[in-house]
C-alpha cells in the first residue's frame, strides 16, 4: 500500500510539473508586468488614428478606431433596428422589413445627429420548431432566443460608451422582445450610464397608408388597419416604394412590367422615378414621426400623437 501510495504522489507531483511548463500557457505576469501591460493597452486605446476615417452611420463599417473617435465626439445614441423575413406575395423579397431598414436607420440616425447603427437584426420572433405551409413564412428564432439576443446586443453597445440605445422595429411581431430587452436592461443598470427604449411608434404603416392617401391623395385600394389591400396580398404601396429606392429588383420590377403585374392596390408602378421619388417621401414621412417620439423620450415628455 506504501509503495502504491508513493508511485500516485510522485504521478501528481509530475503531472503538476508538467502542467505548469505546457508550451502555449501564458506565464504568470508579476505585479509589475501586469501595471506594465495595463498601461500599455491604456496608451494604445487612445492612440490618434493613422489614417483619416471614413463617414458612416453603421457600426460595422467602421473601424473600433472611428468608432471610438465618433463616441467621443459626442454620438452616443445607438439605434437596433429589427426587421424579419416573411412571405410577401409573388413580388417582393421575403426580407422587406431588412431592406426598409437599411434605408431607414440612416435617415433616422441621420435626422437625431448623434447616432449610429447597430447591424440589423434581420429574423423575427416565433416558434422555430413548428411545421408551416411552404411560403407562409420565413425563418425565425424562439422569443426567449430573440430577448436575449436583443438584451446582449444593448448590452454591448452600454459597454463601448453609448448613453442612449433605441429599439426600433418595422416588423409588427418585434415589439414584445424589444420592449423585454429594454425593461431587462433598465432594470439591471437603472440608467448608469446608459437608457434603453422601446420605440413603437417607428412600427407607423397604418400612419403611411392615411398619409398616401389622404396628404399626397393617392388612391390606393387599403384600409389603413389591414395586412393587405385590394389585390389580396401582403404588399403595399408604401413598403414597395420604400424598397424600389434600395433595389428595384426587390420589389420585381422589371419582371413585373414584362408580365403585366406593375401595379399594387389600383395604383401603378410606373415610371419608376416615380414610385421611388414616393418612396422617398415615405422614409421622411416615417423619420419625422420615428424623431418626434424619441425627442419626446428625451425631454421625459408625453409621446406626440398618432397623426
Amino acid at each position: 500500500m506504501r509503495a502504491t501510495f508513493l508511485v500516485l504522489c510522485t504521478t501528481c507531483l509530475f503531472a503538476t510539473a508538467a502542467a505548469a511548463q505546457q508550451p502555449g500557457r501564458p506565464p504568470q505576469l508579476t505585479p509589475e508586468e501586469q501595471a506594465a501591460r495595463a498601461a500599455a493597452r491604456e496608451a494604445e486605446m487612445k492612440a490618434p488614428r493613422p489614417i483619416d476615417a471614413v463617414e458612416s452611420l453603421w457600426i460595422e463599417e467602421l473601424t473600433w478606431m472611428e468608432i471610438r473617435d465618433a463616441i467621443q465626439a459626442g454620438n452616443t445614441t445607438a439605434l437596433i433596428l429589427t426587421g424579419g423575413v416573411e412571405s410577401n406575395g409573388p413580388h417582393l423579397a421575403s426580407g422587406k422589413h431588412n431592406y426598409s431598414n437599411r434605408l431607414m436607420g440612416p435617415s433616422v440616425a441621420a435626422a437625431l445627429g448623434d447616432a449610429l447603427i447597430a447591424p440589423l437584426v434581420t429574423l423575427e420572433p416565433g416558434n422555430p420548431s413548428r411545421p408551416v405551409l411552404l411560403g407562409n413564412t420565413g425563418p425565425m428564432v424562439s422569443q426567449d432566443t430573440y430577448i436575449a439576443w436583443l438584451t446582449d446586443m444593448g448590452d454591448s453597445l452600454r459597454g463601448m460608451g453609448f448613453t442612449e440605445v433605441y429599439f426600433l422595429g418595422d416588423s409588427g411581431g418585434n415589439g414584445r422582445g424589444m420592449q423585454a430587452a429594454a425593461d431587462a436592461l433598465n432594470e439591471r443598470y437603472n440608467g448608469d450610464p446608459t437608457r434603453f427604449h422601446h420605440v413603437p411608434e417607428f412600427y407607423n404603416h397604418h400612419l403611411v397608408r392615411q398619409y398616401i392617401q389622404e396628404t399626397l391623395g393617392i388612391p390606393e385600394q387599403m384600409e389603413y388597419t389591414a395586412s393587405q389591400g385590394s389585390d389580396g396580398i401582403h404588399e403595399e404601396l408604401s413598403i414597395a416604394s420604400i424598397m424600389s429606392v434600395i433595389d428595384p429588383t426587390a420589389i420585381r420590377f422589371d419582371q413585373r412590367v414584362k408580365a403585366g403585374r406593375a401595379s399594387i392596390n389600383g395604383v401603378s408602378l410606373e415610371p419608376l422615378s416615380e414610385t421611388q421619388e414616393l418612396g422617398r417621401k415615405l422614409i421622411a414621412f416615417r423619420t419625422r414621426i420615428t424623431v418626434d417620439a424619441i425627442q419626446a423620450l428625451r425631454d421625459g415628455a408625453t409621446r406626440p400623437a398618432s397623426r
